[in-house]
């Protein structure tokens, strides 16, 4: 994205905006009617037995019922992430209009929700309203305080419950090292996987991050992933399906 021109970028934008997302199901509680399965379904049975008069007819079954897991992105928009943070929320516009099950939030030097901004019928639209949204775009940036309003006013009230949790930034943290650990330790345990998007990582597979904010993230982290680049996006997307 960073050695786009601008007429590549709006082509770009376009093309996100067309991506669509698939988050991973889990299993719930509740169950219901399937034509195989492992438990069957007295009711259903009982009720085409008395149709028959009692005789045996079809063993009907069901199995547990399958739910979207929430998707909680959470976007770095300071100054260092300039290059990649619009093209990143331009992506968290492409989930929220793929599932009705995501969360999208900024963060600078402070956390900003910006779910609602980004329902508009128009990507243009969602990016202007987010743009107002969010006070501290291109500023500074606090991972460490963003990440702990978004556990304490967040994460903790179950919004990330069962949920994969795709932090996108570069790591570059100026406040303080152990903030950003205990709020990472404290988020890890309360979603079901912890995903990092790190432009910085590319193509390279042998990455190793070398700003003090990944270092300190790193042993939470379930999965480093790049977001640099269009096909790095589309990777993630077919990704997304197989984090169960």
């Amino acid at each position: 994205f960073a050695a786009c021109t601008p007429e590549e970028l709006a082509a770009l934008r376009r093309i996100v905006a067309r991506i669509r997302l698939a988050p991973p199901r889990r299993r719930t509680r509740r169950s219901e009617t399937a034509r195989r399965g492992r438990v069957p379904d007295p009711r259903r049975t009982v009720r085409a037995m008395m149709r028959t008069h009692g005789d045996p007819s079809t063993l009907y079954w069901r199995r547990r019922r399958p739910r979207l897991r929430p998707l909680i992105l959470i976007v770095d928009v300071s100054g260092s992430m300039a290059d990649y943070s619009r093209n990143l929320v331009q992506f968290a516009y492409s989930a929220s209009r793929a599932t009705t099950r995501v969360e999208a939030f900024c963060f600078g030097t402070r956390l900003t929700r910006v779910t609602r901004a980004l329902h508009r019928r128009r990507a243009d639209d969602a990016m202007e309203q987010a743009a107002r949204t969010v006070v501290d775009w291109e500023g500074g940036t606090r991972i460490g305080d963003s990440l702990d309003t978004f556990v304490r006013r967040f994460a903790r009230r179950g919004v990330c419950r069962g949920g994969i949790v795709v932090i996108c930034s570069d790591g570059l943290d100026r406040g303080d090292p152990q903030v950003l650990a205990t709020a990472m330790e404290r988020l890890h345990r309360l979603c079901h996987r912890l995903v990092w998007m790190n432009p910085h990582k590319g193509t390279n597979p042998d990455f190793r991050p070398n700003s003090l904010g990944m270092m300190v993230a790193a042993p939470y982290i379930d999965l480093l992933v790049s977001g640099h680049s269009l096909h790095s996006l589309e990777e993630f997307a077919a990704l997304l399906p197989e984090l169960s």
